[in-house]
């Protein structure tokens, strides 16, 4: 049983969010390092949340992409390119994960979730 622990923990400590999009991963990163790349890359920021929460506040260049409408179809509108960078983010960072893993399970290769414009230190705009 004592193996049993330093073997879990070195699984959950090399697990993390990141790894193949053929089953739904995506990458985690910080809120400073998502403004990062929209200052300095190419990049498509999606909002997942519904159209009121985005009319009342968003980040600056960012597309509406509910997380409700999500579909091999819809995603291929909004992200044409499967390897484009496509960050995503909610409110709070639940339905942005939820998003995140259902872009990478439908063969996007390069989605970043960075949590929720709740606490999205920089501007937001109208």
């Amino acid at each position: 049983m004592k193996r049993f622990f330093p073997v879990l923990l070195c699984l959950l400590l090399f697990s993390g969010c990141g790894g193949n999009s053929a089953n739904g991963r995506y990458q985690q990163i910080t809120q400073e390092e998502a403004k990062e790349m929209m200052d300095t890359q190419s990049v498509i920021i999606l909002d997942v949340r519904e159209q009121s929460e985005y009319d009342s506040g968003h980040i600056p260049g960012a597309v509406l992409f509910p997380v409700g409408e999500i579909a091999a179809d819809t995603a291929a509108a909004v992200i044409p390119e499967k390897d484009a960078a496509v960050l995503v983010y909610c409110r709070s960072g639940n339905r942005s994960k939820t998003a995140s893993s259902a872009l990478a399970r439908l063969g996007y290769t390069n989605i970043y979730e960075f949590g929720g414009i709740n606490t999205w230190p920089y501007e937001i705009e109208t």
